[in-house]
């Protein structure tokens, strides 16, 4: 076990460096750069054209002239050795600040939509599964392919809606107005618990739609094997046999979608985020991609790609933990 988890910890170091690269190179592939945009945006407002010289000097203090493999090594050398993740071009703010200011959030959010897929997905599937082609079963499936079908922004567009039609007030943020700028207590955490339902239901809808579809396919399955009619043969009952046995076994594959389901909410909640004005990664990352701001665009990317990277090695720990056929080597 020691030394699988050794291999598997090498092999997410190597992932990561790799998807770093990716990320940093495809930021910079579209054409220009922040100062080209910044000049672009100036010109527009009806500002003065701005002399070539002047654009080179900017492009030089902020170092976009130099290679892309120069700027990547000094971008994770700087990481690696002091985390520095870099400064902001166009918030003029030091790019660790903000991502240790919004990921907190996003992790949260996010861990919490995990929980509620489970939460659903796995007592829903499973009775799916048992009341085969009943009323229950149909219902189930219908609101699956609901939740399937109907992209998470235009859920979170209905909710804000309804709510502000009868409830008098719209469902955005995750704090109440006096306690956005409030220093932690209680109080705020409690706030901040009740804000936090809607936005992990519309995030974790597909989410929890797909897995209850694969819940009930592999229970299923499970329940057509002949170690069932044993089990039943020799009079154990079935709410005992139908958790200890074919549940069991058809949580394989619900625990391997783990690293596969956290960059679908983390994709989902970018654009959830923007659209219910959630203080997470999600709006600085999309704005920072618009503006070409390459330092904090690259950094969000990284800290999410390890959080993900993180969750493919807990599923994959977890299904060596939970099912002895599976073998290390």
């Amino acid at each position: 076990m020691k030394k699988y988890l050794i291999r598997r910890f090498i092999y997410m170091v190597i992932t990561v460096w790799i998807i770093s690269i990716v990320a940093f190179a495809v930021i910079q592939l579209p054409p220009g750069d922040y100062v080209s945009n910044m000049v672009s945006e100036m010109t527009q407002q009806g500002m003065d054209k701005i002399s070539p010289e002047v654009i080179q000097q900017l492009r030089d203090q902020y170092g976009l002239n130099e290679p892309f493999y120069v700027q990547y090594v000094k971008w994770i050398g700087k990481i690696v050795t002091k985390g520095d993740f870099g400064y902001s071009l166009a918030l003029r703010r030091d790019a660790k600040e903000l991502i240790i200011e919004r990921l907190p959030m996003t992790f949260a959010l996010t861990s919490a939509s995990v929980l509620f897929i489970w939460l659903v997905a796995l007592p829903v599937g499973v009775f799916s599964a048992v009341r085969k082609y009943s009323l229950a079963d149909y219902a189930a499936t219908f609101v699956g392919f609901i939740g399937l079908a109907v992209p998470n922004f235009l859920l979170a567009l209905i909710l804000m809606y309804v709510s502000y039609r009868y409830g008098g007030k719209a469902l955005i943020g995750l704090f109440s107005p006096e306690y956005a700028s409030a220093p932690w207590s209680l109080a705020k955490f409690w706030d901040l618990i009740q804000h936090l339902g809607i936005p992990v239901v519309i995030i974790g809808m597909a989410g929890t739609a797909g897995l209850i579809r694969i819940t009930r396919a592999n229970v299923l399955d499970e329940l057509n094997r002949p170690y069932v009619d044993t089990a039943r043969a020799k009079g154990m009952s079935e709410f005992r046999m139908l958790w200890k046995y074919p549940v069991r076994y058809a949580l394989n594959p619900f625990i391997s979608t783990i690293g596969f389901v956290l960059p679908g909410l983390v994709a989902g909640e970018v654009i959830v985020s923007i659209v219910l004005n959630l203080p997470t990664s999600g709006p600085v990352l999309f704005n920072a991609l618009v503006q070409q701001d390459m330092y904090v665009a690259a950094g969000f990317i990284l800290m999410l790609s390890v959080l993900t990277v993180i969750g493919v090695f807990v599923s994959d720990v977890l299904l060596v933990m939970l099912d002895p056929r599976i073998r290390l080597e």
